[in-house]
């Protein structure tokens, strides 16, 4: 990109491969990468960057696929001025930066459950965003306000109405970003929290590849045999399962595979492009659909452009 941009006095830095931010390892650059020193550095930078000039949040990247063309624009990581965690009675304040596992822990050092976010891979804004989950709680259930920057530089305050949340996903511009997040979670004592996260962590290590390079669950579970996109919409069925059901545990293309001890972590065996994980996830769906007639949503996101053939 040859475009003069605003000189912010947080890192802005050209050309920047993002396979080293992903989990997946894989994508190619962004035409800038910018981690703002603040909010005020933030606000100013975009208010300042020219309206034609893409841009993308970007958290921790461990439920992305980056393309192997990169993205176009600027991509926006926030970093350590926006890692801190507060807990005042029963409301936990976190900037989107910081990751789930702390504010879990944070939270439960505290007394306040919100230990459905310990075994969540992620930062806090990224499970605002996109409504995680996990044991029957959502982002949803605890979420009571979030700090945002516009596109345009403008400061907002988001009420639960303006998130829209859903399964899984909320309705924000795509180029808003989030900046501090605030939950209110149940009472809870301090000893008893940790240990059922030390449960929970035990239980995932045991059922999911947590070792190997994936993005956490690929796919979103389907929303009952025939969904009615209503909100009593239910997700007893598991996308693992069809998956397994339609002969996909294991499939591979390229360094790319569908992961032999859950078959909905799809994974970087060594190797693998960005065009390999996203086709062979296409592939899933396509098989999926022949053998059971569901239509499995992706739960990872992808962006950017394709590389070149």
């Amino acid at each position: 990109m040859t475009q003069s941009l605003p000189q912010p006095r947080g890192a802005l830095t050209p050309d920047r491969d993002l396979s080293s931010l992903t989990w997946m390892r894989v994508g190619g650059p962004a035409d800038w990468l910018f981690q703002p020193a603040d909010m005020d550095d933030l606000a100013d930078f975009l208010a300042a960057l020219d309206p034609s000039v893409p841009v993308f949040p970007m958290g921790v990247g461990s439920n992305l696929i980056v393309r192997d063309g990169g993205i176009r624009g600027v991509v926006i990581r926030l970093g350590r001025g926006f890692n801190e965690i507060g807990v005042a009675g029963q409301m936990v304040s976190a900037g989107a930066a910081a990751l789930d596992a702390h504010v879990a822990k944070k939270a439960a050092a505290d007394g306040v459950d919100l230990t459905f976010l310990r075994t969540i891979p992620g930062s806090i804004g990224g499970a605002a965003r996109m409504n995680a989950g996990c044991y029957g709680t959502y982002m949803a259930d605890v979420f009571r306000e979030a700090e945002a920057v516009t596109r345009s530089g403008e400061r907002v305050t988001l009420t639960p109405a303006d998130m829209k949340f859903a399964y899984r996903q909320t309705e924000l511009p795509p180029d808003m970003i989030i900046t501090r997040v605030t939950m209110a979670g149940p009472a809870g004592d301090p000893d008893a929290l940790e240990a059922r996260m030390t449960e929970q962590l035990a239980k995932r290590d045991a059922s999911q590849p947590t070792k190997d390079r994936t993005a956490g669950s690929t796919f979103r579970n389907p929303a009952g045999y025939s969904s009615t996109g209503q909100a009593d919409d239910t997700h007893e069925l598991k996308a693992w399962k069809v998956i397994q059901d339609a002969g996909m545990r294991g499939a591979r293309l390229g360094g790319a595979v569908m992961n032999e001890m859950h078959a909905n972590f799809l994974t970087n065996a060594g190797g693998a492009t960005a065009a390999d994980l996203e086709n062979l996830g296409e592939a899933v769906r396509k098989k999926v659909y022949e053998t059971s007639g569901l239509t499995l949503q992706w739960e990872i996101m992808r962006v950017g452009e394709p590389g070149k053939e």
